[in-house]
């Protein structure tokens, strides 16, 4: 029997973000799409999460479950493969514009591209 190694892929996938927590109420502003020009987070109001930073020639990309907040920090991912985002300025508005530091990079929230 051949392993589908896409199907795996798939499956695990929708496992683990079927695993995230909503985002508490007290933690919305979190929720959006913020960008920079070498960093892009996602964070679904249920508590999904995609990440992607492209820094020279590599690109490294997280998606998965929202597991807590620890302080202003927040951890994605289950079990041992997480990945613990630094916030070391949380969601506020700037002049009208709601921006974020996160692993020591400033993201401003902007319409996602999935919306109309």
């Amino acid at each position: 029997m051949a392993i589908n190694k896409p199907l795996i892929l798939t499956i695990l996938f929708l496992l683990l973000t079927g695993c995230g927590k909503p985002l508490p109420e007290n933690r919305m502003n979190y929720a959006g799409y913020w960008t920079s020009h070498n960093m892009v987070i996602a964070i679904h109001p249920d508590g999904t999460v995609n990440y992607q930073r492209i820094q020279g020639r590599t690109t490294t990309s997280v998606n998965g479950p929202l597991a807590e907040f620890a302080g202003d920090d927040f951890v994605v991912g289950i079990g041992f493969l997480t990945t613990t985002f630094n916030v070391s300025e949380p969601p506020r508005q700037v002049d009208g514009v709601w921006q974020m530091t996160v692993d020591g990079v400033r993201l401003t929230k902007v319409v996602s591209p999935e919306e109309p």
